[in-house]
């Protein structure tokens, strides 16, 4: 079937590993089971840009079960796994077009493959899918329903799409739904980055100091799971309120320039870019680790270490140690990408659990009521996200109480 893929000799591996995944998506599991039952997608094309892991293969075996065909693409060139990619087309007859490690002509001739399927519905991370459909495919744009985006940066890019009038299709923005922000973004991001760290420096935290650029819930969720660790905590911020928050959990917060002078490690999680720049990297202490986990591989100024560099020695993989004219050494993990993908796996498959059911009830809400929505970006409806964490809870064996028509009553007057 058409992919472009490492090796599909790889399935096996792949297959035992989706699998073990699917065993903590117990939510997603139920989802599939009733799309078996009710195909709600049935002949409908979805193309997909998103990681290409073994939480998003079960996202994909859910659409299929609905009745989609389905063409999935990466969203990053460094996040792909290959073994997991050669099990989707060969066990569950998804076209792939991914390879870790791949470079930017193959990255963007393997979104071009899945724009040529003329998908109906657009599922992306990182809105990379959707901005080559609004600018060099817009043919293509009046086939296209609808669409879902991941993460917070692909919901800016939309966003200003659908400020200057430019967005195509309606959008439901799957990142802002509380089962997803909440937990993905602070619990996943939290965990997954420091795996990423420690697999790719073999380095002890406790006892070092860290830098963390942007508290929001991906940086509040990394802070928390760094100071459980035993680190020394830096938030740096633009926004008074969230330094404030930092301030009121005990992290010291400063200036990016002031604090270079501490940072043993540094992980930017904000979406902007040249978030660490010439002033930080000026003052910056011999022998820091730099790395990203936002999604694109802007926010740490790449440029300016190659311009003041007097040499790049890859120590091992995805670890490249550049030496600046004074002789200070600073250590950039995984290009400057997400190191939680590049470098591990990325978020547990517990947190994607919640993530990707939004996406596969999103997408079902969508195909069913695209005949009334605009070209906007949507939150997803309040009642998925209430049924997410709902079953959520049930598959947990938590049970909670309800309020009483009393309770209710009184909850809804003025007059006690």
């Amino acid at each position: 079937m058409p992919s472009d893929i490492k090796d599909i000799n790889l399935a096996d591996e792949g297959l035992a590993r989706i699998e073990w995944a699917a065993r903590d998506m117990p939510v997603l599991t139920r989802i599939r089971e009733r799309f078996e039952n009710e195909r709600p997608l049935d002949g409908v094309r979805i193309g997909a840009c998103m990681h290409v892991t073994t939480e998003t293969a079960n996202l994909m075996r859910a659409l299929k079960a609905a009745g989609a065909s389905i063409s999935l693409c990466a969203s990053n060139p460094l996040s792909t796994q290959d073994d997991t990619a050669a099990s989707l087309v060969r066990d569950f007859g998804i076209n792939v077009y991914a390879i870790a490690g791949e470079d930017m002509a193959t990255y963007n001739a393997h979104i071009e493959s899945v724009v040529a399927t003329n998908p109906q519905i657009i599922m992306d991370d990182g809105a990379d899918l959707d901005t080559a459909l609004h600018t060099r495919f817009t043919e293509k744009l009046e086939g296209v329903i609808g669409g879902t985006e991941e993460t917070t940066t692909g919901v800016v890019r939309l966003a200003a799409m659908a400020a200057d009038g430019t967005l195509g299709y309606p959008v439901f923005n799957i990142n802002d739904a509380n089962t997803k922000h909440c937990f993905d973004n602070h619990y996943g991001t939290g965990q997954s980055t420091l795996d990423g760290v420690i697999r790719a420096t073999n380095r002890l935290m406790c006892g070092r100091t860290l830098v963390v650029s942007g508290y929001g819930y991906c940086g509040s969720g990394l802070a928390l799971r760094a100071k459980g660790m035993g680190m020394d905590v830096i938030v740096c911020e633009v926004d008074p309120l969230k330094a404030l928050e930092a301030y009121m959990e005990g992290y010291r917060v400063m200036k990016a320039a002031d604090a270079a002078r501490f940072a043993d490690v540094w992980i930017t999680v904000t979406g902007d870019c040249n978030v660490v720049d010439a002033p930080a990297f000026e003052n910056m202490k011999d022998g820091a680790i730099l790395a990203n986990s936002g999604h694109f591989d802007s926010e740490i100024n790449i440029g300016w270490l190659e311009a003041h560099s007097t040499s790049k020695v890859e120590l091992k993989p995805l670890v490249e140690e550049y030496t600046l004219e004074d002789g200070r050494k600073i250590v950039l993990l995984a290009q400057g990408r997400l190191v939680n993908l590049a470098c591990a796996e990325g978020h547990p498959a517990s947190v994607m659990d919640m993530s990707f059911a939004n996406q596969a009830l999103a997408a079902e809400y969508l195909y069913q009521h695209a005949s009334e929505l605009e070209n906007k970006v949507y939150d997803v409806p309040p009642a998925i996200d209430d049924n997410v964490a709902r079953v959520k809870l049930e598959t947990l064996g938590v049970q909670i109480d309800t309020l009483t028509p009393e309770q209710i009553a009184y909850m809804s007057s003025w007059e006690f």
